[in-house]
This record gives C-alpha cells, structure tokens and sequence, in this order.
C-alpha cells in the first residue's frame, strides 16, 4: 500500500517574518516579498508530486501567497484542481494561514458567458473555482483583465456582491488601465469595498505601470501592486545569455517564443548582467530586487519548476 506521508509544515517558516512581508497599501493585510503563481508548471503536463514539493517548499519558508486564476492549466482548469488537492492532502490544517488568490476575465468555456467582464462570467466562473479549489472562499478575488464592452458598473458591483456573499475577503484587479483603475477605486470604496490591490507586469524591461502612472496612483490611494513576470519569463536570469537551452521555457511555452530574444534585446541582457556580476550579483536577483524597490510594490509573483528556484529568489530579496 502506497500512503502518502502527511505534510507537516516547518516550525521555523515565519523566522525570517519581519524582513519578508510587506504591508498591501493601506489595508491588514502583509503579503510575502516573494510569492508562488501557478500559472506555469501546476497543470497536468507536470507531475502532481513535483508541484506539492513546490508549494511544500514555498510555504515551508513563509511563503504565504499562492496566486491562481480559473484558466490557469493545461487544461484550463487544471492548476486550480491540482491546488484542490492539495488542500485536502497538505494544507487544510494551514488554510488560515494561507492568502489564496483567483482570477477570471480570460476565456475558460465557450459561448458568451465564458470569458471577459459580465456579471454572469465573474460569479459563475468562482463558483467553479471554489469547487475546484475546495475551498468555502478565496482571500482575494481579481478581475483579470479590461473589458471594454461590459459596462464598468456591472463589473465592478460583481466585485462587491462577491465580497458581500462571502466568496472572498477582497477584490483587486490585474492589467485595467489608468482610468478604469480610478473609476474603481472610486466605485468600490462608496460600497466599502476597497480594492486591495493591482497585478500588472513590472520588470526591467517592460515597465509599463510605471510609465502609465498606475504604480504612482497605487502608492497614493492606497492600492497595493503586485508584479507578475518580473523575471520577464526567465529573460532576466543567465539562462539565455549564451543561446536557447533545450529544457528552457523557451523551448515549449506559448507566452515565450524564440522571436522574442532579438538580437537588440540579447545585448541588453547581456549589458545588465555585466552589470550585475560587477556589484557582485547576478542578473535575476537585481531584477527581483528592483522590482521591490520600486514605490509602492508589494510583492512580486514568481514561477518556479524547481526549489532552487525559490531558495535563490528567497535569498535575493531578504540579504
């Protein structure tokens, strides 16, 4: 008989607590510095056992945040499922101790209803990730991006009765611009929903948020920010400085062709890492660093495939 060995997590993963998390804007809320996005490698092309050895590792060393959205695979689906299990198998004993995150505004299931900002789409859609999840709520719920034909107001009142019913304890939203992110911090602080926090890309070489006014805005008013691929999707690590490794998220990945490296890009890589090895780092960890550095960041998402991932993440941020 094959019995799983129970999880039991390390007495000692809040040891390094003060110099870790950071407060989210202007709420009770700390996130870690760090945190675990499952967008890539906890779908069912990877093994099931590898991923809890990840998530083992990420909340063995304090990391509380773990962030998923409905379509989150492959098959969409499938990482929220994955993390399911989990918390039957691992978690459930932690789950207080956990910050869980989940989106919807991507495409999930065909028709109309299955994708971008309705109503109808944004409480559906958690319905099933909390069957998914098995979970009774999520600590924090986003819209996961802009949609331009829903009317705003219908979008974000499914924020507040999403709060009201108790299917999450706060809302936020990932990738609106400027206008639409003014609109619904306005909106929802008139219905005592303030909004937690804002996910967009920020890193070295695309610094949108911050040349939109969107990380200034947050810092003012209150808003957390949350980076997601401040790596730039390993970019900004030593791992293409010298070709495209075989096993490299390059090799197989949707989100990163090999078009991407262009030859104008690969010199600038190389230039930061340069720079990096003459202060005595390395590429990676100056990039997460300067993520963190920026006002008004909170923490940055990071996906990993092996727990050296983490450990180098970890040591980067906290020396």
């Amino acid at each position: 008989m094959n019995l799983k060995k129970q999880y039991i997590a390390n007495v000692e993963r809040y040891s390094k607590e003060e110099a870790l998390y950071l407060r989210c804007g202007w709420s009770g809320v700390k996130l870690p510095k760090i945190s675990l996005g499952f967008w890539h490698n906890f779908g069912y092309d990877n093994p099931y056992e590898r991923q809890r050895e990840l998530a083992h590792y990420a909340f063995d060393h304090g990391i509380t945040h773990f962030d998923l959205a409905n379509n989150y695979g492959p098959p969409y689906g499938a990482a929220e499922e994955n993390f399911g299990k989990m918390m039957d198998e691992d978690f459930r004993p932690y789950r207080d101790e956990l910050f869980i995150a989940t989106k919807a505004g991507y495409d999930m299931w065909e028709g109309p209803y299955g994708n971008w900002g309705s109503r109808k789409y944004l409480m559906s859609s958690l319905d099933q990730s909390l069957k998914r999840m098995r979970l009774d709520y999520v600590d924090l719920f986003y819209s996961h991006r802009y949609d331009p034909e829903t009317p705003l107001e219908e979008t974000l009142q499914a924020l507040v009765d999403i709060v009201k019913q108790g299917k999450a304890l706060y809302v936020g939203v990932s990738r609106w611009p400027l206008k639409a992110l003014k609109r619904a911090k306005e909106y929802l602080a008139a219905r005592d929903v303030p909004l937690l926090i804002y996910q967009g890309r920020l890193n070295l070489i695309d610094r949108e948020p911050q040349e939109e006014g969107i990380l200034d805005y947050c810092a003012d008013n209150g808003i957390g920010f949350i980076s997601f691929s401040p790596l730039a999707q390993g970019l900004l690590t030593d791992k293409y400085l010298n070709g495209i490794p075989a096993d490299s998220r390059m090799t197989h990945s949707a989100y990163l062709k090999p078009d991407a490296l262009t030859p104008e890009l690969l010199a600038q890589l190389r230039e930061m890492s340069d720079k990096a090895k003459a202060e005595g780092s390395t590429l990676a960890d100056k990039a997460l660093r300067w993520v963190l550095e920026q006002r008004g960041v909170t923490s940055v998402l990071v996906g990993i495939s092996k727990t050296e991932q983490m450990e180098r993440n970890l040591r980067a941020v906290l020396n």
